[in-house]
């Protein structure tokens, strides 16, 4: 039987300018989706992405080259999968200076 486990990293939390989703350790899973859901929205233009990263040890990141599409309307929800990574993930990215997008994002592991 497969093991999975879902953590919610943002609740009701707004990006603006750079921001960086929580990491979170995940060396024992084999394959992970992040899913990104728009609580508000505001000018965010269509093709906007963060980037996911690895890290072996939670403090020092790369890209690994997998891109998250961000939600663009309210109620929108967006994923990226990812697999072979290493021990711990996060994504990071920038929105334009007049722009804001208020999310909850889920990480789902599974073995």
């Amino acid at each position: 039987m497969r093991e999975s486990h879902t953590a919610v990293l943002e609740r009701n939390v707004t990006w603006t300018g750079a921001f960086e989703i929580e990491p979170y350790e995940t060396a024992w899973a084999g394959e992970a989706i992040y899913f990104v859901r728009a609580l508000d929205v505001l000018r965010i233009p269509s093709g906007y992405v963060a980037r996911v990263q690895i890290s072996p040890d939670g403090i020092h990141w790369c890209d690994e080259g997998t891109e998250l599409p961000l939600p663009n309307q309210p109620d929108e929800v967006t994923f990226a999968r990812v697999r072979r990574f290493g021990g711990w993930l996060r994504a990071v990215g920038e929105l334009p200076a007049d722009a804001s997008l208020t999310v909850i994002v889920y990480l789902t592991l599974k073995e």
